[in-house]
């Protein structure tokens, strides 16, 4: 007979295996992929052949996740399109999907490769998993039947999905997200009818995924960090370098500090389009980065984290700044364009000042001292309060300092990539109407600045010591959500395609440039 007793006895021994079988610090590793592309068609290719060039790919990650693994690594993410690459038809994609069952059918591919039809990618991946004893999150492509019932069902009778997908040590299916906010040149996808909150617990930690555009959007980004309280985001991308703001290293490590949570991004390597950029971010400071424009090779990083970063204090974004006297206009502002905005800007002058600039309900103010004032460097300070509508509808208030491309002022907020004026400190603020505000500061040949800057309670992003590298840009980039305009569910892509090929063109052109 098994007495209460015995019975509290087991719960006591049950629960301090379990606290001790918990980590406090787990290893993670991003790998930056070269993805191998398929021969550019439009027609549909077989089967086979889409394998053959999937499984060229996951022999590079075969790789990399092997090398993790034997460093120690608990979870690996590798990038979105790393496994075929981008720029598909809808029909020419289609040769690549796999049907991706629900994780709570508890699966492990590995051991039962056909339960769900002819899954090859994901019994690999399952593999990979389970052979190395390592958390794998890759993207590959679900595909799912609909039938005239539905009315939202595609005309060729299929939903198609960009999709990240966990396996765990043991090789089981875990997680699968479909991707929310689809980049303009993924019409041959389709976003779910609602988004998808996914997380899943492990023994360091409770982590949420979401795929590279979501970053850019409240739903499930934010929703995962408040509402469901994950430690550490998994982000698989296919970022394109934005300069002053967009870059992938830069806005990723400062979604980390604004959020308050670990984020792995693994970014794909693609020179090219300037996709390159990865990193392992804490909330306190990046913790390993790779910024690659000069070669054409993959890249794996490894770094420690906490499993339960600690919560940073609050932060009142418009308390410091509320508080300094707006100026009257006419101090010398001017307009330039940052990424298709226009901002209003003021020139900064001297070695040292002090600066306020406003756009509609947007006061940003900015103390500095130079290490010197070069008479080839023009910086300005900038404010946007105002809808983006290029590759998305999304509103933002942004402060930023920023070197402009030439003594031109209307070069102020062009992509640039090196500069040699040194800061010997900096305090930036802005009266900002949103908590959701993200502290950038980027130095010459594109690097980050690990330990040199913090935010106090008040909102002032502000450096504690003199700069290690030429400054680029100390930028605050907030977003406000609520001012996003609705989605439109019944907007057909076809009819917006010539738009969108003209602003994906522009786009590319302005990258490059």
């Amino acid at each position: 007979m098994i007495t209460s007793q015995s019975l509290d006895y087991v719960a006591i021994l049950l629960f301090w295996v379990l606290k001790a079988s918990c980590l406090d610090t787990f290893i993670a590793a991003v790998y930056e992929h070269a993805v191998i592309f398929p021969n550019v068609t439009l027609t549909p290719v077989s089967h086979e052949e889409a394998l053959d060039l999937m499984n060229q790919n996951l022999d590079l990650l075969e790789g990399a996740i092997t090398l993790a693994a034997k460093q120690g690594a608990h979870i690996i993410v590798t990038p979105e399109d790393a496994i075929y690459s981008f720029a598909f038809s809808r029909e020419s994609i289609y040769p690549y999907l796999e049907d991706i069952p629900d994780p709570q059918v508890d699966w492990i591919p590995c051991n039962n490769p056909n339960r769900f039809g002819r899954t090859p990618v994901q019994e690999r991946l399952s593999c990979l998993a389970k052979s190395n004893s390592i958390y794998v999150v890759a993207n590959i492509g679900d595909k799912k039947p609909c039938s005239a019932s539905d009315p939202q069902c595609p005309p060729d009778g299929r939903y198609q999905y960009n999709t990240d997908v966990v396996f765990d040590s043991e090789g089981r299916l875990v997680a699968r997200y479909h991707k929310q906010n689809l980049f303009l040149t993924e019409s041959h996808f389709n976003a779910p009818k609602e988004p998808e909150v996914v997380t899943f617990n492990t023994t360091f930690g409770k982590f949420g995924i979401f795929t590279c555009f979501d970053i850019l959007f409240h739903d499930p980004a934010v929703t995962l960090v408040k509402d469901f309280h994950v430690d550490t985001i998994l982000f698989p991308t296919a970022w394109m370098n934005v300069l002053p703001h967009l870059s992938a290293i830069e806005f990723h490590s400062a979604w980390a500090v604004g959020m308050g949570v670990n984020f792995l991004a693994a970014n794909l390597h693609y020179r090219i389009t300037k996709m390159t950029g990865s990193g392992i971010y804490a909330p306190d400071s990046p913790k390993a980065f790779h910024y690659d424009m000069k070669t054409e090779e993959g890249k794996l990083l490894l770094s420690h984290l906490d499993a339960h970063p600690r919560p940073r204090a609050a932060v009142n974004w418009t308390s410091y700044a509320s508080g300094i006297e707006a100026p009257s206009v006419g101090n010398g502002e001017f307009n330039s364009t940052v990424f298709f905005d226009e901002y209003t800007f003021l020139e900064l002058k001297g070695i040292t000042g002090n600066y306020t600039v406003c756009q509609k309900d947007l006061c940003c103010h900015l103390s500095y001292q130079m290490s010197e004032k070069r008479s080839d460097e023009v910086y300005a300070l900038g404010a946007f309060d105002g809808l983006h509508t290029v590759e998305g509808s999304y509103y933002l208030q942004i402060c930023t300092l920023l070197k402009c491309r030439t003594m031109d002022l209307h070069t102020c907020g062009e992509s640039v990539e090196t500069a040699s004026t040194r800061f010997e400190m900096f305090s930036l603020s802005g009266t900002f109407g949103t908590q959701y505000v993200f502290p950038e500061v980027l130095l010459s040949e594109v690097q980050l600045a690990p330990g040199e800057f913090q935010v106090s309670s008040d909102g002032r992003l502000f450096s504690l010591k003199p700069l290690s590298g030429p400054v680029l840009t100390v930028t605050l980039f907030g977003r406000l959500y609520e001012k996003d305009p609705v989605p439109n569910a019944s907007s057909d892509f076809t009819v917006q395609a010539p738009r969108v090929m003209f602003i994906v063109i522009t786009s590319i052109v302005y990258l490059l440039s």
